[in-house]
């Protein structure tokens, strides 16, 4: 085995620049229907005067119930079919008119907008102005077009909304009857007026029951509520204050254990190796139905006073099993494995408990988003100091969101980003598992269920499940066959392979990495599956006089052992960030040889998109997350930049671009044989802020707070070109477009690297190509610290981690030596 050797790390050792990002390929013309222009405008002042009259009983009516302030009606504009809305032109904050909801509808595309009394004349203005010849404009070409053309023509019909305007879930949920049922009501956060806690103090008023969940985002608060769809409706026009309605989401799934072989005896002669750990261990906090810490190989590592539940009623016993099954991974991992070495291995990690479910018979819709900050709200009162890991397995029972953010996932993003408290963390989330039902057409059955409910959050690690068991005693089950082949993904781990890929919603990619979640036989007379104990993992059981050792998978089991990696790490760099824990254990993921056989050549990139989408960035070793060696080389860089500023004008625009000068190794690969292949990996990972809302999800309402981006410099070229291809701020009068490009070398590439907050990637070539590229640089694009002006955080400052490795043919070179040399640390 090669010599272990600490990863290099340093920070805040970029050169920073004015950055200024280079022009970009004009977009398509925006698309107009054919226009009559008196007709056109005339039809639409009749819909806004129509709406004048009906605002007037409205706003009375809002008034007698004691809105004093906020009062106001929706609106909804319509496009043509086939054809899009100028809907970011429907939001003026000047006048406190919002774009609530974007969304289409066939070939549609609606805009639900929240228009303030006595504010409709603000459109019957533009359209005015629209109508009037003297206030054509003139555009470069020296066209003279109507003032406002784009927004006005792109509408084609505008109405009073109706509650349905305002739903953003899926369309077939939408209630059709009476029946009463749980909403998840997106409010309004006004200014000057408390509109959460006005549409609490009312909602009596039309028997509306509202729980006492709330997980609160900048512009929105998210509540439960309990009521009809014609209660609904009357108090969208009587409350006011909603922003969007979807429909609450089913109790999370989690996945039951199955009958094992009491091995007490076994239990018992590994727990007499086993001591606490010291008052600095790192833990693993567990998010879900409690932890039994009677249990030998538990209760070592998990404190009385480290045990908690969301409520007081609930006690924090196990009351289901799956989070003492959770604990024995998230500590040591598979037992099958750990159980048959001698002597047993001791963790130097700790757990936290939070029960975040209360027991069975008594489960009320809740908000889970609020729930977890709840959970996180304890664990950082009783250890505000502790490194931890949070590990949840918990998911909703559909995976309908297909990608957008929910208000689950971006509580979640919100808690990773220390958006409230400055405290970033490291959160572990399944990725949920696939209906039993259809395992038998494996695996086609993986691309049927997508990824669940929270797992699709930018800044969590989704965790999917692959599997490396095999083993079927024929005997005892004749005429099974595995479904998955080893080294495969696991026959229930979701996908985001039926996530949109184009247009304005482009989610992560996701899972982030795979880990053991079990296999499944096929009976093969029956075309059955069946989840056999040999094909499991063994973890610890929840009645442990009883089943002290039980079996357990699926993406719950890979989660645990994720989560267990990075208290590892945790304990093994005591300084790293969250974004660098969660960097380096994608950055060591690989893709096993039957996840590559099933994607075919990963030349074509399209083939690598669906990969990842299915694998995530593959398997992590953690041997290679914790080591270098001397052809294997690691750093590991922590900085921060501002990404945005204010121009003398008011404007907002891009401010640094971070340059990393690296210690490099290039006489060590100049001297390897001339066309010795080697590789490059780069990890770039940080967190954003969220800022959830249907509102078109990019642009002006973009979800995410910022992002980054990287860049590393291609052979052969210079410093100085390179600076100026990636920087229009570097060029100067005399520059001239090269056409260098590198996207050859890169596996992943730049169109799908770029989602998300996490990007990773792959270089191949020639050694003596590789000497060349020591220069990376870090940039940023555009989120809505800088497209929305009104929220003030455009001063905001982001922190990223930036993995960086080379792998050589071992024993061939020492890469290793000369880079410590050159930072002053003895090897």
């Amino acid at each position: 085995m090669a010599e272990k050797l600490p990863h290099l790390i340093f920070n805040n050792n970029a050169i920073t620049k004015a950055y200024r990002p280079p022009s970009r390929k004009i977009d398509a013309e925006f698309r107009l229907n054919n226009r009559d222009r008196q007709q056109h405008g005339a039809l639409l002042l009749e819909a806004l005067r129509q709406a004048q009259a009906q605002e007037i009983a409205t706003i009375a009516e809002q008034k007698a119930i004691g809105r004093d302030a906020g009062a106001g009606v929706y609106l909804t504009f319509a496009s043509d079919p086939g054809f899009e809305l100028a809907f970011e032109s429907l939001d003026f904050a000047r006048s406190h008119i919002e774009l609530l909801v974007v969304k289409q509808e066939a070939d549609r595309m609606l805009a639900t907008v929240f228009v303030p009394e006595g504010k409709i004349g603000h459109f019957i203005r533009r359209i005015d102005a629209y109508l009037n010849t003297d206030k054509d404009t003139t555009n470069k070409e020296g066209e003279r077009h109507p003032k406002n053309k784009k927004l006005v023509e792109s509408i084609a019909s505008i109405r009073l909304a109706a509650l349905e305007a305002l739903w953003t879930d899926d369309p077939d949920l939408f209630p059709r009857d009476e029946a009463p049922i749980w909403w998840e009501i997106w409010l309004r956060i006004g200014e000057g007026f408390d509109e959460v806690g006005f549409f609490r103090n009312h909602a009596v008023q039309v028997d509306l029951e509202v729980a006492e969940d709330e997980v609160r985002f900048l512009e929105r608060c998210v509540v439960l509520v309990r009521g009809s769809r014609d209660q609904l409706a009357r108090s969208l026009q009587l409350l006011g204050g909603m922003a969007e309605l979807r429909k609450a989401k089913e109790n999370a799934s989690f996945y039951t254990a199955m009958n094992a072989v009491q091995q007490q005896a076994a239990v018992d002669a590994a727990a007499r190796h086993l001591q606490p750990p010291g008052p600095d261990a790192p833990a693993v906090c567990l998010l879900d139905t409690g932890v039994n810490e009677d249990h030998p190989l538990l209760a070592p590592f998990l404190d009385e006073q480290d045990k908690h539940a969301c409520h007081p009623d609930w006690g924090t016993y196990d009351h289901h099993g799956h989070g003492t099954a959770m604990a024995g991974l998230a500590l040591h991992g598979d037992l099958s494995e750990t159980l048959a070495q001698q002597p047993f291995p001791a963790p130097d990690h700790c757990l936290e408990s939070v029960k975040v479910l209360p027991p069975e018979g008594n489960n009320p819709p809740h908000l889970y988003g609020y729930r977890y900050s709840q959970a996180v709200d304890r664990v950082s009162i009783t250890a505000p100091n502790r490194r931890r890991a949070f590990c949840s397995a918990i998911t909703t029972t559909d995976s309908r969101d297909r990608g957008r953010p929910s208000s689950w996932s971006a509580q979640l993003d919100k808690l990773a980003s220390g958006m409230e408290d400055g405290v970033s963390r490291l959160i572990f989330q399944a990725a949920g598992n696939a209906e039993h039902a259809h395992i038998a057409d494996y695996p086609a059955s993986n691309t049927l269920d997508g990824i669940h409910d929270p797992a699709q959050a930018w800044n969590v690690l989704t965790v999917g499940a692959h599997t490396e068991k095999w083993r079927i005693d024929a005997e005892t089950y004749p005429g099974r066959v595995l479904i998955a082949p080893p080294g495969g993904l696991a026959p229930t781990s979701c996908t985001a392979v039926s996530w949109p890929t184009s247009g304005r919603q482009k989610w992560p990619n996701k899972p982030d990495i795979v880990l053991e979640g079990g296999n499944w036989a096929l009976d093969t007379a029956f075309n059955f599956p069946e989840d056999l104990d040999s094909l499991q993992l063994l973890s610890t059981g929840h009645e442990p006089l009883a089943k002290p050792l039980i079996p357990f998978g699926e993406t719950s089991a890979a989660t645990a052992l994720a989560a267990r990696m990075a208290a590892i790490l945790q304990d093994h760099y005591p300084n790293l960030w969250p974004e660098t824990l969660r960097a380096l254990l994608v950055h060591s993921a690989q893709w096993t040889p039957a996840m590559q056989a099933a994607a075919g050549n990963l030349r074509v990139k399209g083939n690598v998109r669906q990969l990842l989408r299915t694998c995530g960035f593959g398997v992590p070793q953690l041997y290679d997350a914790l080591w270098s060696a001397k052809h294997a080389l690691t750093l590991v860089i922590q900085d921060e930049m501002q990404p945005f500023t204010k121009g003398q004008d008011g404007a907002l625009r891009a401010r640094d671009i971070h340059y990393h000068a690296l210690p490099w190794p290039a006489e060590a690969l100049r001297a390897l044989p001339l066309g010795t292949q080697v590789e490059m990996r780069v990890t770039l990972s940080y967190f954003i802020q969220p800022n959830p809302g249907q509102r078109g999800w990019s642009g002006k309402f973009s979800y995410a707070s910022h992002g980054l981006r990287f860049r590393v410099k291609a052979p052969g070229e210079s410093h100085e070109a390179f600076e100026q291809r990636i920087n229009q701020a570097a060029r100067d009068e005399e520059y001239e477009r090269t056409g260098v490009s590198d996207s050859d070398f890169w596996v992943v590439g730049s169109d799908t690297r770029e989602l998300g907050s996490l990007h990773s990637d792959l270089w191949q070539g020639a050694s003596e190509q590789l000497a060349d590229c020591g220069y990376l640089a870090v940039y940023p694009v555009t989120g809505w610290w800088r497209t929305r002006k009104a929220l003030d955080r455009w001063h905001s400052r982001a922190r990223y981690a930036l993995v960086v490795s080379i792998r050589t043919p071992e024993e061939l070179v020492d890469i290793y030596t000369p880079v410590a040399a050159e930072i002053g640390i003895a090897v």
